[in-house]
């Protein structure tokens, strides 16, 4: 049985026997039910924290590599500037589109609630701390907190919110060292040696991976049964559907006029991929496998795979971008505050530059989501009504996430001078 169709098992069994223990077996019938969701946070956990644990020496020894490869070849301006290109390009797609279907599907009219009772959830409490903090530091805080003053401390807090930071640092460095040193300077093959190691410690947490995989979805999937999307389904729906359009309409265009690629071919090749980003939900712990995807199966320029896809797993977040709109004009609607186009072209822009900025972690966009609430005039606590579906619609759009990443990662591969690609030295050990 092939890798992608034992991450597939996994996920599957784990929503069939999660569904059924939330209907046949519940907690409140069956306390010994405990110890099997405690068993699967146990695997779930021990598989995520191994993919956690070298995500920061892989982003960083690839983004290295890649942008020292690069510079090498003379070719580091032409990858960043299409990149950037794509990037804001399919993120204001999205982000359009987002709007259009919320504008023209009106999910969030007629919906009744407690408001009093969301803005006692916890969740809501949660998420307008982060937006406060947020809130109470300078603009130009933003700018200078992009340049580390201690990269490794920035590295120990990446997943806290810092890992652009280290992105930055990586960057810079690498474009530095691409300017000092030979390339067969000892120093790039440390820097390979740790991207190796890193792919090979990613190979060990695969051989559990759908058992992990099984963990999360079956814990998820008994917490929330079937019924989580009731209270929220019409959003859900046009959440889904617009990613969906996003995914099969707009990346395919893209791939057949810019790289002239056979899309479903492609995403074809890409579904292990995708797999693993649905079930995690997280675009940082993807990126091993969406490098070795880019790699090995699309067979894209390494050094171009390492910069696209490093850079996109915080820089480039389609699927987010599309949420933020969605969710933001779906709360206007429901609390009745009449958005004008003005307005709504601020939403656009924030949300383009919030999909860029979102961590990706699970829950990573609630935080934006709430400052764009607050400056629009839309309650915060609404966000209490989408809580319940969150979970599930974060695996959705991670999934666009980390597809949109190799998607450019393409389009930069073929619109990118092969002459001068091939000049680019590789580095091995």
């Amino acid at each position: 049985m092939k890798q992608y169709q034992k991450l597939l098992l996994g996920f599957v069994l784990g929503i069939i026997v999660g569904l059924i223990g939330y209907y046949v077996f519940p907690e409140k019938s069956y306390p010994s039910m405990k110890a099997v969701t405690n068993v699967c946070t146990l695997v779930g956990a021990i598989f995520l924290k191994i993919i956690f644990m070298v995500v920061v020496p892989l982003l960083v020894s690839a983004l290295m590599l890649g942008v020292f490869e690069l510079g090498k070849g003379r070719n580091l301006g032409q990858v960043a500037k299409k990149s950037l290109m794509f990037t804001i390009g399919l993120s204001l797609i999205a982000v359009l589109l987002a709007v259009a279907m919320t504008n023209i599907m009106q999910p969030g009219v007629g919906i009744d609630f407690d408001r009093e009772a969301l803005a006692k959830n916890q969740g809501v409490i949660s998420i307008n701390k982060n937006m406060e903090a947020a809130q109470s530091k300078p603009w130009m805080n933003y700018i200078i907190e992009l340049i580390p003053q201690n990269p490794i401390d920035s590295a120990a807090r990446a997943f806290g919110g810092e890992i652009i930071a280290v992105m930055v640092f990586a960057l810079m460095f690498g474009y530095a060292l691409c300017l000092v040193v030979k390339e067969d300077h000892p120093i790039v093959h440390v820097l390979q040696a740790i991207f190796d190691g890193s792919l090979k410690v990613i190979a060990w947490a695969m051989k559990i991976a759908p058992y992990g995989i099984f963990g999360i979805v079956f814990n998820t999937t008994y917490r929330m049964g079937a019924g989580f999307l009731t209270n929220v389904a019409y959003f859900a729906f046009v959440v889904v559907l617009s990613l969906l359009i996003q995914q099969f309409v707009v990346y395919a265009l893209c791939l057949k006029v810019f790289a002239k690629t056979n899309p479903w071919e492609f995403f074809k090749k890409c579904k292990e991929a995708y797999v693993y980003a649905f079930s995690t939900a997280s675009s940082n712990a993807t990126l091993p496998i969406a490098l070795e995807t880019a790699e090995k199966t699309l067979k894209l320029p390494p050094k171009i795979a390492r910069f696209v896809l490093t850079c996109g797993a915080s820089a480039n977040q389609n699927g987010s971008g599309l949420y933020e709109g969605v969710v933001l004009l779906f709360l206007a609607q429901v609390f009745g505050v009449s958005l004008s186009i003005e307005q709504q072209i601020v939403v656009v822009l924030t949300a383009v530059l919030g999909g860029i900025g979102t961590a990706g972690v699970p829950g990573g966009t609630l935080p934006i989501i709430a400052i764009l609430c607050v400056n629009v005039g839309v309650p915060v606590e609404g966000l209490g009504l989408i809580l319940g579906v969150d979970r599930f619609l974060d695996m959705c759009r991670t999934t666009l996430n980390v597809s949109g990443d190799l998607v450019i990662a393409k389009l930069v591969s073929a619109n990118v001078d092969d002459a001068t690609i091939e000049k680019t030295p590789d580095i091995t050990c």
